[in-house]
């Protein structure tokens, strides 16, 4: 089973690599509206959050006792001015942090993927319920990019 979990989380890469091909920068870039997010923009939150995740799933696996901290996603967006970025950066980082991040959960096994931990909310979250939501998250952000290219 962590097999397909880690398979699930490393192909998120080729989906998003995918659903970009062919975009111009300033197609990347566009907005549909203010205060929506571009292409480009979803991207960094994806590295954003897998950062995010990153630190959760090790704080899970040292059994510390501090909440799972939440982060403020639009803020980090804007705060780092990611529409002046470039796509292949970004996807270059998200995809290091994927493969980084596999040479770990390959390591794990099954006592390790049901440790949890409390989230920010107090809910009582595992290893494998984290990775699993950020799989499930590049998939909604997936829709997301394709709802922004149909009004390109």
């Amino acid at each position: 089973m962590s097999h397909l979990r880690i398979d699930s989380y490393l192909n998120t890469y080729s989906q998003l690599t995918a659903a970009i091909q062919n975009l111009s920068e300033e197609q990347l870039k566009w907005k549909p509206a203010p205060a929506s997010w571009s292409i480009l923009e979803v991207l960094t939150h994806l590295v954003d959050h897998s950062i995010v995740i990153s630190f959760r799933a090790r704080d899970v696996l040292a059994a510390t006792e501090n909440r799972l901290p939440i982060f403020g996603q639009d803020a980090w967006v804007s705060g780092q001015y990611a529409n002046e970025g470039k796509a292949e950066d970004v996807l270059s980082v998200y995809n290091s942090l994927l493969q980084y991040n596999s040479l770990l959960f390959a390591r794990l096994g099954e006592e390790d993927w049901n440790k949890s931990a409390a989230n920010f909310k107090g809910d009582q979250v595992s290893v494998a319920s984290i990775i699993d939501g950020f799989a499930a998250h590049v998939q909604n952000h997936l829709g997301q990019i394709s709802r922004i290219k149909s009004q390109l």
